[in-house]
């Protein structure tokens, strides 16, 4: 007989003698807004669905204090994740919001998981598979001392972690490759200049003792030659809602842990740098509806908790519970240190000061986040992995299903002691900030195992892409794009009885996409680019890089330029007309627009309401109303005096009342 482990021994019992379970067409393990929207998808498909979320609370870093949306450029964001951001617009009065607070967007998360054909189970995670040739035939998840078989069709790993992706023997990657590994440059090893430290500042407890030892969250390790790949994972944070509303204001307290040693390196940092006192040069202190914020890294020293995340991909749940711990008592400790240590400048320190937990967010976990910023975990090896060159434009992928925009950003991975001119000195290592912004696309392959490895899997956040590539990626209404995509390739496979989801055709995807965005019938929007527009007269200049909606936008000159974008209307109903613009001091103050009615319209730039990280966005015009059929058209120029140059971007109409 063979000795086998007792925890296997264990496992086995377990998974024997639990309940038949529960069964449905696709299992969704991970609540994140991408599980949430594949969950809708599948759904709205005619799919009965189950969604499992490890944490209390579904939506992910959306719902979790992520407010401020990293968005690259609005055209990659479609379908159901559009969709979100016009509920939240509705909610705050606005066309789209891309600024807003975690309960805002929970109670629109749960709004999308309301539906008969789908059962949410919290606080359940992954213990065990099932798994017949390249099939996953049932998952165990616990949940404290429950257990629970879930048998389906078809299984769509929509955590940060890649838990099931792993579970399901499916191969993946932890860390960062080597640049030659896919012939990049911005991969492995990075000692850039963004959030860095300054030159001199000493890594030692006692100021040039080495013997003294480290400062704490510093390494020990030698830092390696650029572009060195190795498992390091970037540093993760969590995005702080605070409030300086008196009524609504929790004061921040001393945490029961709360070690000011932590911190010293702050101090130091403080002390080197005399001259800057803004607490936006230390924090992204980003304003958020309802006297809210949202808090982000900057800096050499911040949110980000550099090099104590390393084990927290493949730990147990139970040992990501102490990581999590472990980053709220340094955040918190960070608020407190900032808001009364007296070596912090004294702007800074009463500004901090001010602020406090809202009583009306997260009132479940004691009004803090309970949502990790998990940046980057597992990254699957799937059909295709997408690398820089993809970022770059520099591919000619054909299955494209989805649109990526943002830079590729990565955060530190390493705090190390580095020697310049003789002198010892503390420097992160790992952070990447490289512009980009022109929409490309992302592969169905980059969802999909490798179909020896599983073919009744889809992996829309943890999905295969290089380091670098995956920085540029992992932005949230990426995630719930591709979330949208394997919510309908799942139903497909299904409806279909395809043997293997691979074998589900992304040109359906993208007709599905093109003609019913929403998956309720909804009339989709009508949008006309600029590549669709007809110059009339003067002379117009594309541009390929920059602020524009979509690839590019155009820019002419203001006394003797006219654009005419048209269109017709697909349904007899009422529209809204919308003006793509860019928020530009360069631009000219005024921007003319001529109907087909004969209707003329002026639009200030200092009217133009564009916030938060977009550099552009939609300019309501006026309302029209249009036959089936009917041609609409609108010329779009200046105001025929010599200037600045004036913009011709993108045009929306939007069906009214649907």
């Amino acid at each position: 007989m063979k000795n086998y482990p007792f925890a296997l021994i264990a496992f086995v019992l377990v998974f024997l003698s639990c309940s038949d379970g529960l069964e449905c067409d696709v299992c969704v393990y991970g609540g994140t807004a991408s599980g949430v929207i594949a969950a809708n998808a599948a759904a709205r498909m005619g799919m009965d669905v189950i969604v499992i979320e490890p944490l209390s609370r579904i939506g992910g870093m959306t719902s979790g204090g992520l407010g401020r949306t990293d968005i690259g450029n609005k055209q990659v964001v479609r379908g159901l994740a559009l969709d979100f951001y016009r509920k939240l617009g509705k909610h705050y009065g606005n066309l789209e919001n891309w600024l807003f607070e975690p309960s805002a967007a929970l109670e629109v998360m749960e709004g999308y998981l309301d539906d008969p054909h789908i059962r949410v189970y919290t606080r359940y995670h992954l213990c065990g598979i099932d798994k017949k040739g390249t099939d996953i035939s049932s998952i165990l998840i616990a949940g404290g001392e429950d257990t629970l078989r879930i048998r389906a069709r078809e299984f769509i790993d929509a955590g940060y972690e890649g838990d099931l992706l792993a579970e399901a023997g499916v191969s993946f990657r932890i860390g960062r490759e080597d640049n030659s590994e896919y012939g990049e440059r911005y991969n492995g090893v990075q000692l850039l200049h963004q959030h860095q430290f300054p030159d001199g500042v000493d890594p030692y407890v006692e100021p040039g003792k080495p013997e003294s030892g480290l400062l704490w969250g510093i390494s020990d390790q030698r830092l390696l030659p650029d572009g060195t790949g190795d498992s390091l994972v970037q540093a993760y944070n969590f995005r702080i809602c605070l409030t300086d509303s008196l009524e609504n204001l929790i004061p921040l307290s001393k945490p029961e842990n709360y070690d000011p040693s932590r911190y010293e390196l702050l101090a130091r940092l403080y002390e080197a740098q005399p001259d800057m006192r803004d607490i936006n040069q230390y924090f992204i202190w980003s304003l958020m509806p309802g006297r809210k914020t949202d808090i982000n890294n900057r800096g050499a020293f911040s949110t980000d908790m550099i090099g104590m995340n390393y084990s927290y991909p493949t730990a147990s749940w139970d040992e990501r519970e102490k990581i999590i711990r472990a980053h709220r008592d340094y955040t918190l400790g960070l608020l407190w240190f900032t808001a009364t240590d007296p070596r912090v400048p004294a702007v800074i320190r009463d500004f901090v000061g001010k602020w406090g937990l809202p009583k009306d967010e997260y009132v479940d976990s004691d009004h803090f986040t309970p949502q990790l910023y998990v940046r980057e975990s597992r990254r699957m090896i799937g059909e295709y992995i997408a690398t820089q060159a993809d970022c770059e434009n520099r591919t000619c992928v054909q299955d494209g299903i989805a649109l990526a925009a943002y830079k590729m950003d990565s955060h530190n991975c390493q705090r190390i002691v580095v020697s310049k001119d003789g002198r010892d000195m503390v420097k992160n290592e790992g952070d990447v900030q490289v512009p980009g912004g022109v929409p490309y696309p992302i592969s169905y392959r980059s969802i999909t195992p490798k179909r020896e490895e599983c073919t009744n899997l889809l992996v829309p956040v943890c999905c295969s892409a290089s380091h670098i590539a995956y920085g540029s990626i992992r932005m949230e209404p990426v995630f719930m794009c591709l979330g949208q995509v394997a919510g309908m390739a799942a139903s497909l496979a299904v409806q279909k009885h395809l043997g293997r989801i691979q074998d589900v055709d992304y040109k359906e995807i993208n007709k599905i996409m093109s003609v019913n965005p929403y998956l309720d019938g909804r009339v989709p929007d009508v949008l006309i680019d600029d590549p669709e527009a007809e110059v009339i007269k003067g002379n117009w200049e594309r541009k390929t890089r920059g602020k524009g909606y979509g690839p590019s936008f155009l820019i002419g000159s203001p006394d003797d330029g006219a654009v005419r974008y048209s269109a017709t209307a697909p349904v007899t109903a009422d529209y809204a007309a919308y003006a793509y613009f860019h928020k530009d001091s360069a631009l000219n103050p005024i921007t003319c627009f001529s109907f087909q009615d004969g209707r003329k319209l002026e639009v200030r730039q200092d009217e133009l309401s564009v916030y938060g990280p977009a550099s552009g966005g939609w300019h309501y015009l006026r309302n029209l109303s249009l036959s089936k059929g009917e041609l609409f058209s609108v010329e779009i120029g200046g105001d025929g005096r010599p200037g600045a140059p004036v913009c011709a971007d993108a045009v929306l109409l939007l069906p009214l009342n649907q």
